[in-house]
C-alpha cells in the first residue's frame, strides 16, 4: 500500500520561508501589514511547494472570508459589466471569489443582501443605483448595519442612503460638461431622455445638465416630455427605463409632442441620453424614422461604453472599471469612525454623433 503522504500546512511554508506564522498567512492572502518584498517571497516559496491556501478555514478562523459579494442591477448592461471587471481584478490579486447578484428595486437588493450573507461573504459592494426616496433603502441600509456589526464589509458606488463606504462617479460635473459642449455647438432646444427619476444616479446627471443649460427648476418623473424654459436653453425630460428600448422609447415620446419631428424637423435640436445603452437605442429609433444624426438632430451619450466608439458617439467616459476596483480596495480597508468617500473624475469624448444645429426654417 503507498504510504500516505501528510497535506501541506501553512507551518511548512512559514518554516521553508523563514517568516512567522502570521506572517506567512498575510503574505498568501494579500492582508495589509507586509511588504511587497517578504509577501513574493512568501509566495514564491508556496508556489514551489505546491502549497495552496485554505480560504475557507481562513474565513472561519477570522479576517475577509474568501467570497466577495457584487450587486449590480444588470450585468449585461456594459456600465456595469465595467465595474464588475475592475472589482474582479482587485479581488484575483488579493484571492479572493466574487459572487455576482441581480437586483433591479429595493426589495430584490434586500433579498440579495440577505442571500449573500447567508452564503457568508466577507464583503458586500452594492453597485447599483441609489433611489432618490431613502425610505426605499431604509431597509438594506439595516441589514448592511447588522452585516458590518458582525465583521462584514459593505462599499457602495454612487449615492445612496446608505451607511458605508462610498465610490463616488462624476455624474454632476459630467452632466455640467455634456450641457456646456452643447451650448457652445450652438445648441438652446434640447431633450433629454432619462432613466427613472427615482434614481440618484439620473437626478445627478440630469442636475449636473440643467446646471449647465442655465435651468435651475426641480424635475419630477413626468408621463411625457417636459419643457423647461430658462435663459440658457429650452429643455425637455422624458424618463424611461435605462436600457436600450427605453432610449428608444424616449425618441417616440419627443415624436409624438411634437418636439422632434420625422422628417428631422420639429423644436429639438440635440438629444442627450443619460446612458449610453440608452443613446444605442436613440440611434436606432431616429434611424428608422429617417432622422439623420447629426445633419438633423446631435446625440451624446452617457459613460463611454466600449461601443460608443463603433458609433461615433460623442459622450462623457467615467472610469467604470476604477469605480469597482476602488469600491473592493475601500471595502477591504479596517473600518473607519464614520464612512468614507471617494470621488472620481471624467473626460469628455468628442466624436461625431455631434455637431452645431443647422438653420430652422
Amino acid at each position: 500500500m503507498a504510504e500516505r503522504v501528510a497535506p501541506l500546512r501553512l507551518s511548512d511554508v512559514a518554516a521553508r520561508a523563514g517568516v512567522s506564522l502570521a506572517t506567512a498567512s498575510r503574505s498568501l492572502t494579500g492582508t495589509p501589514g507586509v511588504s511587497a518584498a517578504v509577501a513574493g517571497h512568501v509566495r514564491g516559496i508556496a508556489q514551489e511547494m505546491g502549497y495552496v491556501t485554505n480560504m475557507h478555514a481562513r474565513s472561519l478562523a477570522g479576517g475577509i472570508a474568501s467570497s466577495i459579494g457584487l450587486i449590480v442591477s444588470e450585468i449585461g448592461d456594459p456600465y456595469f459589466s465595467e465595474i464588475a471587471s475592475g472589482l474582479i481584478g482587485v479581488a484575483t490579486e488579493h484571492q479572493r471569489m466574487v459572487q455576482i447578484s441581480h437586483a433591479g428595486d429595493p426589495d430584490a437588493v434586500l433579498a440579495q443582501i440577505r442571500l449573500l450573507r447567508a452564503y457568508r461573504v466577507g464583503a458586500i459592494v452594492l453597485a447599483g443605483s441609489g433611489f432618490s426616496d431613502p425610505a426605499l433603502e431604509a431597509a438594506a441600509n439595516a441589514e448592511l448595519a447588522s452585516f458590518q456589526a458582525s465583521g462584514g464589509r459593505v462599499a457602495v458606488i454612487g449615492r445612496h442612503h446608505i451607511s458605508a463606504d462610498a465610490v463616488l462617479p462624476d455624474n454632476v460635473a459630467a452632466g455640467r460638461s455634456i450641457g456646456t459642449y452643447l451650448l457652445g455647438l450652438g445648441h438652446r432646444r434640447i431633450a433629454i431622455v432619462a432613466g427613472p427619476a427615482t434614481l440618484n444616479s439620473v437626478a445627478d446627471r440630469v442636475a449636473g445638465t440643467l446646471e449647465a443649460l442655465g435651468t435651475i427648476e426641480t424635475l419630477g418623473s413626468l408621463e411625457k416630455p417636459g419643457a423647461l424654459e430658462s435663459p440658457g436653453a429650452s429643455v425637455s425630460v422624458t424618463h424611461h427605463e435605462f436600457t436600450r428600448a427605453g432610449g428608444a422609447a424616449g425618441v417616440a415620446a419627443l415624436v409624438e409632442a411634437g418636439l422632434l419631428g420625422g422628417d428631422g424637423g420639429g423644436e429639438v435640436t440635440a438629444i442627450i441620453a443619460l446612458s449610453d445603452v440608452m443613446a444605442l437605442g436613440v440611434l436606432a429609433e431616429l434611424r428608422e424614422r429617417g432622422i439623420r444624426v447629426p445633419d438633423d438632430v446631435s446625440v451624446v451619450g452617457f459613460d463611454d461604453i466600449p461601443v460608443a466608439a463603433d458609433v461615433a458617439l460623442t459622450t462623457v467616459r467615467l472610469p467604470m472599471a476604477e469605480l469597482g476596483a476602488a469600491a473592493l480596495r475601500m471595502a477591504m480597508l479596517e473600518p473607519a469612525s464614520r464612512p468614507r468617500r471617494k470621488t472620481t473624475g471624467h473626460e469628455l469624448v468628442v466624436r461625431a454623433s455631434a455637431a452645431p444645429p443647422k438653420a430652422r426654417p
